[in-house]
């Protein structure tokens, strides 16, 4: 019998096509609501998803069939992987397939913000030439603070291997530090770092983690680079230490008003006072939810998801 399949979401045609070849039945519905899926998903034994609605107890309790869920995508937040897992749900990810993409995203978005490069380019073709006020800094001789050091956090400190700068990470696992990056406590990071960037997956340890407590613990003024999950930063908390200069710049690629399934912003229409302060702020440099999203990712996430299905239902 083969396994059949159902996609809940878009992705690379490889990963269909694959799929199809290797012998799995494909279904697909982009479309449906979760209750429509829900009263058929229990023909499926498998669900290929990004991030279109939560898979929780009420769904997985509905899909008595189902062996795996595959999730395009780093994380696997918007799944209860608990009870998936209490129910022997094989859960796979595809962290591997964006993590050169979130590196060097994260490498652009610091080099923005040390540079005034968006800023230089919006006063120019607004018809303004201002040199002094778009001097910039040096990576060199600064100290970048990483936390979380999965697969995102690893490959970013690879990135800065070309330059002459200090790598720490803090992480919850022990003894994980490489040629790339020391470990330390979080306090040593706080203490040292001119740089903070975020790897996080967003659990309830990492939920609101940065907040004012934690900014006001940082010995020195310092950047920040967010490339996880919006809902691990306090963006009011952000703000304030942004006008009192604790924090010097802000690359926030991800924000605490995205919506779970990262396709639009707010979960309302009313815009909150903080996030109107990061839209008009000179040294914020936002982009929507892209750090992983590049056309090569696209494909290996893909690749990488058709691989990890493949070697556990296939011979």
């Amino acid at each position: 019998m083969s396994i059949k399949i159902l996609h809940i979401d878009s992705n690379n045609p490889i990963l269909w096509q694959q799929l199809e070849d290797a012998g799995f039945e494909n279904h697909a519905d982009f479309k449906s609501s979760k209750e429509e899926i829900e009263a058929k998903i229990q023909d499926y034994n498998g669900i290929v998803i990004r991030s279109r609605f939560k898979i929780d107890t009420t769904f997985l309790d509905k899909a008595v069939n189902l062996q795996f869920i595959a999730r395009v995508g780093a994380g696997l937040e918007s799944i209860d992987c608990e009870y998936a897992a209490s129910k022997e749900i094989h859960l796979i990810a595809a962290p591997e397939g964006n993590r050169n993409a979130v590196a060097e995203h994260s490498l652009g978005v610091i080099l923005s913000l040390f540079n005034n490069l968006n800023q230089a380019d919006a006063e120019i073709k607004a018809g303004h030439w201002n040199r002094e006020s778009n001097r910039g800094h040096e990576l060199d001789g600064k100290t970048v603070g990483i936390i979380g050091y999965g697969n995102m956090g690893k490959a970013f400190a690879k990135k800065l291997r070309g330059f002459e700068v200090d790598v720490v990470f803090y992480d919850i696992l022990e003894n994980i530090g490489d040629e790339n990056a020391r470990q330390v406590s979080l306090q040593e990071l706080q203490q040292k770092a001119d740089v903070l960037s975020l790897h996080l997956p967003w659990t309830p340890e990492t939920d609101k983690m940065v907040n004012a407590n934690f900014i006001n613990a940082f010995a020195k003024p310092f950047w920040i680079i967010n490339t996880s999950r919006g809902k691990n930063i306090v963006t009011a908390d952000l703000v304030e230490a942004m006008k009192s200069k604790k924090i010097l710049g802000a690359g926030l690629d991800v924000l605490e008003y995205e919506k779970l399934s990262f396709e639009t912003l707010f979960q309302d229409k009313n815009t909150p006072e903080a996030f109107q302060y990061l839209l008009g702020a000179k040294n914020v440099l936002l982009t929507p939810h892209i750090a992983g999203w590049t056309f090569e990712s696209h494909e290996r996430l893909a690749q990488v998801i058709v691989d990890k299905i493949k070697a556990v239902y296939t011979k």
